[in-house]
């Protein structure tokens, strides 16, 4: 009778452990921090179609760096558990310590359990409508919940983007000063990130039952302070010259829009 291969439990946690964070560190970054109005996420998103960043209830957000699909299905999961517990006792007995808890159990049971662990780590924010009390919980892969005060860093080269974000953060400082801090700790010295290559929202403080809102456009330019001209905008023009006699005039070929 032929005995099954053995591999030590601690073999099989480590191989795992090292496989979702393979995949983790081949996405973009995204930092999330508090601000004076509430809380901002910050993530280098160059798509306009595919969301990094979401809204999960009136004062609860949602992000994910990864493997899209799988983050956006607990995305979806953390929906309707939102919606299914606010419908069932009260708007306000839904907050992100509860739904973190959740994505927690689901992350170590796959991680513990299934062949192939989630390569995801998950952002979960709730904004304080009384103060200033905001919370940040960051889930890794294998189901363990970091309670984070000031900001988190998420994804690709978290700890190089994590000790440049600290030198730079205050707390209480405003929407505009922490969005540039944000794009610096993600872009580093050697590149700049401009706001075609960005994905940013807020919780912040309002009239309105929802707290939720993205910024982008005009609007995240004028924060970023970047008034240097685009790339993809129109060429400048060069002076005439008057064509050669005997030759045909030719039209200048169109330039590359890279």
């Amino acid at each position: 009778m032929t005995m099954p291969y053995y591999v030590a439990p601690e073999q099989v946690m480590k191989d795992r452990a090292e496989y979702a964070q393979k995949g983790i560190a081949r996405g973009r970054a995204l930092v999330g921090t508090t601000y004076e109005q509430g809380v901002l996420i910050v993530a280098e998103n160059p798509s306009s179609t595919l969301r990094k960043i979401s809204e999960i209830y009136d004062r609860v957000a949602f992000a994910g760096v990864g493997r899209y699909n799988e983050f956006d299905q607990l995305r979806v999961a953390g929906v309707r558990h939102a919606d299914t517990k606010g419908y069932a006792y009260s708007r306000e007995d839904v907050n992100a310590r509860s739904l973190a808890n959740v994505y927690a159990q689901y992350l170590g049971q796959v991680f513990t359990h299934e062949m192939k662990p989630l390569e995801v780590e998950i952002l979960v924010a709730e904004l304080d409508p009384l103060g200033d009390n905001h919370q940040l919980f960051h889930i890794a892969y294998d189901g363990t919940v970091a309670d984070e005060q000031r900001f988190t860093v998420l994804g690709g080269e978290a700890d190089a983007v994590a000790h440049r974000m600290a030198e730079r953060f205050h707390q209480g400082w405003g929407l505009a000063e922490g969005i540039q801090a944000s794009v610096a700790s993600l872009s580093g010295s050697s590149r700049k990130l401009r706001a075609d290559d960005l994905e940013v929202a807020v919780l912040e403080h309002g009239p309105e039952r929802r707290t939720f809102r993205r910024i982008g456009g005009q609007e995240l330019v004028g924060l970023l302070g970047d008034d240097e001209p685009s790339e993809k905008g129109e060429p400048e023009a060069k002076p005439k010259s008057a064509p050669d006699k005997g030759k045909d005039q030719a039209q200048d070929p169109p330039r590359d829009a890279s």
